[in-house]
């Protein structure tokens, strides 16, 4: 038997004169940049759930690549992306961090071996390979995102700009609850993607299981690339099966995964029969599920005789690829490894080269540009009427649709920022994405968000904490730009040339706006307060550059309290964000306990209430009022009077608005000649607005608790006559409205009391099989929630339908029995049927009441013995019982119940 040990270390050989130096404590080999080919440019990211080996992957994928000269470890806080002091001490990513490298590593042109695959492993005589597509580096633009589900921003504005993804799941756990959120996310964006199955080293790795899994709960059919190389077949993990080059891949064990071993088919049936045997039944099943939606691999299939192991690897990864790139996405490779052995790694980065697109093959970005829509290929082409503004016989303003070429070739680069972060020595960092031309250095930047222009003063490339500085950043390229002042996270960056300084690009272009990020709503809140009044202004601006960073958090005042409000997605979202502010920032401030943000809602109507108003207001006499009452929503009063001829009705939020004009018509207009009209300088479009804003005021803080007012109709009589005077302004008007609406709360409060409403949480909640019974006993008795189904069993019910994405009725349906596996080592042992019957993971999909999910992590994993994990969502607001409103009320008092 003949085998080829393949130690990469001898054809990772820079070019003569690269420098080497020590960065951060491990050294760091420099290569030289690539020429700007968008064909062998990948921006990918590493997407997952929580603590399934995504920064441990990238650390390897950096080792592999000669990026870094020694792995870094999670668990001492010595990896490269993981660079923040809360990350080395948590041990999780909380920020996503940007890093390039090259694969293949770089070499010299004249080393190049002609045997050598894109991977950079031998072949060897005999073995059917993978021809090799390239023996050029690509540039690849890495993102290393989080996966707790209290950073989904952070994933979110990392997808926004990606092109392609690996998803990592863990062997053990399979397919978990924040896997298949960030899944649902990256359909949302139509990204490519791939799946590595990791931790497959571990005791009840469950290959099989895993792969049933991602067709079941990720909608899609497996297309099985990699099966794992157990030591006789029941052992630990020595290596994996290439199903596309019919050939075994070995690591050597103990090592630094440097050393791979290539067994070709031949000799895999003289060492391991049943694994042979296994292999070519997965090209079978391979080349299946490919001819299925590939009329190609149908007539490569017959061409070569319908023998499924005699189509050349080549054809195979062609017609991967080509799946992979359809839309939806229907075909998932799927990878197998374990990357903290330091085995699957090099494959898998084939894998990223060799299927995942290149910014030239996604599909054009959405824009808006004036109040239309297309792509920016279509803008660039001239295919995209743009608005202009041109005029008319009568001298006004009119728009027209028209080319305006000279305008498109003058535009020189648009970029879309993705994320800001405020670095200690390098100040304020805009990671953009360019999507057209090139952002240069020095140029003038004009922000079509915020419409000001600014100079980029500097630009980057990062290596996650490192950074070297260039000249340029062309299109398809993720770059840092330095100094920029305003820029936030989703601005749209354009640079023009002959643009003036001040006002930006002519019109229609000021307005271009690539597709925006969505920002989820916060759930939880903790008070912030400056030690004294001479730290408030430094409190307050550390706060808005907190802000900047992540615009997940949001800051409020409470109008009453005069208190700042921090709201975020979770306590560890909070959390974190309290330490970069006190930390980092330096903010000479206190925080108090992390809250919910609960509401307050009316369960009797009110009398009419009539407030007057009259007194100077900055030196001028001012005078109005208002008549107004309140009632629950869905309940009408005896004072109101349906005509939908004469009143107006404005959403506010969970509330109604009722404006009853029975004088006056919608368009401000009196009904009959003898009544007089509106003031001139009051057109009843500034009365409805005045009213809404007086009603907005009112409704911020509710008659009993404090809290924002929820599900109330507010009904307002409007008769110009008795409430509009010649010195009614619309502040005064607005000050009465809230004056009136204040007022009827108080009565309807007085009357009938008011309720505390709640957020109710969807929360998905994975558990091992043998803990699955104390955990639903605790949600359900403990907690007050409400299963809803187990394993994605049974129907939800409407309250939870808001929280379902829509898009999952389009998803097909894949039948778990028709998937190829290959076998589990424990599936011919009553020890590993034992545990497939207790140990297999669980979900639970339960409506909680988002007080009982507050320390619920550490709870959880008491009861699971530290394998639980849970991920949730707002699914609605829930008026309280009475009973349950007095424990609340309570415990915010600070009484003992």
């Amino acid at each position: 038997m003949q085998g080829v040990w393949a130690w990469r270390a001898c054809y990772l050989r820079p070019y003569a004169g690269v420098s080497r130096r020590l960065i951060s404590g491990s050294a760091r080999l420099r290569t030289p940049q690539p020429p700007g080919n968008l064909r062998r440019t990948r921006n990918i990211g590493i997407i997952a759930h929580i603590d399934a080996g995504k920064t441990t992957t990238t650390e390897r994928m950096l080792y592999y690549s000669g990026y870094t000269r020694r792995i870094g470890d999670v668990d001492e806080g010595s990896t490269v992306t993981d660079f923040l002091p809360a990350e080395r001490a948590r041990g999780i990513t909380i920020q996503s961090a940007a890093i390039t490298f090259h694969w293949p590593p770089s070499q010299d042109p004249s080393n190049i071996k002609p045997n050598i695959t894109s991977s950079g492993i031998p072949s060897v005589s005999g073995s059917s390979v993978i021809a090799p597509r390239s023996a050029i580096s690509h540039n690849i633009n890495l993102i290393d995102t989080p996966g707790h589900a209290d950073f989904t921003f952070e994933v979110l504005r990392s997808l926004r700009i990606l092109d392609g993804a690996v998803c990592i799941l863990d062997g053990v756990a399979g397919v978990e609850a924040q896997t298949e959120k960030v899944w649902t996310q990256a359909d949302h964006y139509k990204i490519p993607r791939i799946v590595y199955v990791n931790k497959l080293d571990r005791d009840g790795a469950a290959f099989a299981m895993t792969v049933k899994e991602v067709g079941v709960r990720l909608h899609g059919w497996p297309a099985v690339c990699q099966i794992p190389w157990w030591k006789n077949g029941k052992g630990r993990l020595i290596g994996v099966g290439d199903i596309v080059g019919l050939r075994g891949f070995l690591w050597e064990e103990g090592g630094d995964g440097k050393a791979v071993r290539v067994v070709n088919l031949e000799e895999l049936e003289e060492i391991d029969q049943a694994f042979a045997a296994e292999i070519k039944k997965a090209r079978t099943a391979l080349v299946e599920v490919l001819s299925e939606y590939d009329d190609v691999m149908v007539e490569n299939f017959l061409e070569h005789d319908e023998n499924h192991t005699a189509i050349p690897g080549i054809q195979i990864t062609a017609a991967l690829r080509r799946c992979v790139l359809q839309s939806p996405q229907i075909i998932i490779p799927v990878f197998a490894g374990a990357s903290f052995r330091n085995i699957g790694v090099q494959p898998l980065l084939d894998a990223v080269v060799d299927l995942l697109p290149s910014p030239e093959e996604r599909p054009d970005t959405e824009i808006s540009i004036g109040d239309r829509r297309g792509t920016l290929r279509e803008l660039l082409t001239g295919k995209l009427a743009m608005p202009q503004l041109s005029t008319d016989a009568d001298g006004r303003h009119k728009k027209v649709a028209k080319h305006h070429a000279p305008s498109i070739q003058n535009l020189q680069g648009c970029a879309l920022a993705f994320k800001v972060v405020n670095d200690p020595k390098r100040g304020v960092l805009v990671y953009v994405r360019v999507y057209s031309g090139s952002i240069e250095k020095s140029i003038s930047l004009f922000n079509t968000n915020l419409n000001v222009a600014e100079k980029a003063p500097c630009l980057l490339k990062m290596y996650a904490s490192d950074a070297v500085e260039v000249d340029s950043i062309p299109t398809g390229q993720i770059g840092v730009i330095v100094g920029l002042k305003y820029a936030r996270t989703g601005d749209t960056l354009i640079s023009y040339s002959g643009a003036n300084p001040k006002t930006g690009p002519p019109a229609p272009l000021n307005t271009l706006q690539l597709r925006p990020i969505a920002v989820p709503p916060p759930v939880f809140f903790t008070s912030v307060e400056p030690n004294s009044l001479s730290e408030e202004k430094r409190v307050l601006d550390s706060l808005s550059l907190l802000l900047r960073e992540d615009p997940s958090l949001q800051v409020s005042v409470d109008n009453e309290s005069g208190q700042t409000h921090l709201a975020g997605m979770g306590e560890l979202h909070l959390e974190i964000a309290r330490d970069r502010l006190l930390e980092d920032f330096k903010a000479k401030a206190t925080t108090g306990k992390i809250e919910i943000s609960y509401r307050e809602a009316i369960t009797t109507p009110s009398e009419l209430f009539t407030k007057e108003l009259g007194r100077d207001v900055a030196g001028k006499y001012a005078r109005a009022s208002c008549t107004a009452s309140v009632s629950p929503l869905g309940e009408t009063t005896s004072q109101v009077h349906a005509d939908n001829q004469h009143q107006t009705t404005l959403p506010m939020g969970s509330n109604k608005l009722i404006i009853h004009h029975p004088t006056i018509t919608k368009a401000g207009l009196p009904i009959t000649s003898d009544q007089p009209p509106l003031p001139p300088h009051l057109p009843f479009s500034a009365i409805i607005s005045a009213l809404q804003a007086g009603v907005s005021a009112a409704l911020a803080r509710g008659p009993q608790h404090g809290f924002a007012v929820q599900e109330a109709q507010l009904d307002i009589h409007f008769d110009p006559s008795s409430h509009v005077f010649a010195e009614t302004t619309s502040a005064a008007l607005s000050t009465v409205t809230r004056q009136a609406i204040q007022a009827a709360l108080k009565d309807a409060a007085e009357k009938g009391g008011s309720v505390l409403v709640e957020p109710v949480m969807l929360a998905t909640i994975s558990a091992n099989e043998s803990s699955l019974g104390s955990v639903v006993h605790d949600i359900s008795s403990a907690r007050g929630g409400q299963v809803v189904s187990l394993d994605g069993d049974g129907a939800i019910d409407s309250d939870s339908a808001s929280s379902i994405s829509q898009d999952q009725d389009d998803l097909p349906i894949v039948n778990a029995d028709r998937i190829y596996t290959p076998p589990d080592p424990f599936q011919n042992s009553s020890a590993g049927q034992e545990y497939a019957a207790t140990d297999r993971q669980r979900q639970i999909t339960a409506r909680v009441p988002l007080k009982e999910m507050v320390g619920y992590l550490n709870h959880l994993r008491s009861l699971t013995g530290g394998r639980g994990t849970f991920v949730m969502t707002v699914d609605g607001f829930e008026r309280m019982s009475s009973h349950r409103q007095k424990e609340v009320l309570n415990e915010m008092r600070g009484e003992v119940v």
